[in-house]
């Protein structure tokens, strides 16, 4: 059996406000809200999961809202863009859309041959949007956006680092990623071993100021595997090359193992086993409050205290 990283699993981000962050996510960018649960280490605060109708990997983007949290600055040691692919022609509905709904946007512009627009989430969490011809994911729909425009999942995620020579060769050494394009001191790396989710983009900005993680920034990156014994095969790879890494982490719907990759960013591999369905059926995901075993016994004392959303 092979042993790959195929490509994004998932990216966790924080946000300041439970409501707004539920609202911007699902009724502007119209993602699906699959999974209403709490933070594992801090179960005063909700975790939240946006993605498509299954919560496949590669297409889930999810939260810790704590409330009030201050804003943080985007710098080197960070994942300071969170690229998601939408289909050719669809900029135009989504430079209207941010237009209504008053979000922070540039104009389109092109990279590496693609047209891309940026906007900024109510925190200022960095987002693009890259129009892609031959994206075959089934989009999550709604009646505001529909399946033509709509986002299919990620396209790519921005590291900024001081110096990005020694965080690509984790992604080409150990993740099995290449260069295949580079302008100026933008560096994109893609895997083979599937086509979407599988770009990651190193930006070098030595001598600026270092990121400050906060409200608005990515807390980390999780990268794909397909079960328990290829993160364990990586687990392995990785301490070799002398990196401390956790061992693996049961976080309800995928088994987790974390380490910091050398320019500051938080990277975790991730299984697709178990999923979603594990606590609710498909039909009713992100719909009930699911608490992880070692909480229910707080259910109480929990709900009391997070925000209810309307």
């Amino acid at each position: 059996m092979e042993n790959n990283i195929l490509g994004l699993h998932h990216i966790t981000a924080i946000a300041s406000n439970a409501q707004r962050n539920f609202n911007f996510y699902t009724k502007v960018l119209g993602l699906r809200f699959l999974k209403r649960t709490v933070n594992f280490d801090a179960p005063d605060t909700y975790h939240f999961y946006f993605g498509d109708e299954v919560g496949s990997a590669g297409t889930i983007l999810t939260f810790f809202p704590w409330e009030n949290m201050t804003p943080g600055r985007r710098g080197p040691g960070q994942a300071t863009e969170i690229g998601y692919a939408v289909p050719k022609g669809s900029l135009d509905f989504w430079q209207k859309r941010f237009e209504a709904n008053g979000v922070t946007y540039n104009k389109p512009a092109e990279k590496f041959g693609e047209r891309y627009l940026t906007f900024l989430d109510p925190d200022g969490l960095k987002l693009e949007l890259t129009e892609v011809a031959d994206d075959s994911r089934t989009p999550w729909a709604t009646a505001d956006v529909s399946a033509d425009v709509a986002t299919r999942g990620f396209h790519h995620i921005t590291l900024t680092l001081s110096d990005v020579k020694a965080t690509a060769a984790v992604l080409t050494d150990v993740f099995g990623y290449r260069l295949v394009a580079q302008h100026v001191n933008r560096f994109r790396y893609a895997t083979d071993a599937l086509g979407t989710a599988n770009i990651v983009e190193l930006v070098a900005a030595p001598g600026e100021a270092r990121g400050h993680v906060a409200a608005g920034s990515v807390h980390h990156v999780a990268f794909r595997v397909k079960d328990d014994a290829t993160q364990l095969y990586f687990r392995d790879l990785l301490i070799k090359k002398g990196f401390q890494v956790t061992p693996q982490i049961d976080r309800q719907y995928f088994h987790a193992m974390y380490f910091r990759e050398p320019g500051g960013v938080l990277f975790e591999v991730a299984t697709d086993n178990p999923g979603f369905m594990v606590d609710e059926p498909l039909a009713e995901l992100g719909t009930h409050l699911m608490l992880p075993p070692q909480y229910e016994s707080q259910r109480a004392a929990i709900e009391a205290h997070l925000p209810v959303l309307g």
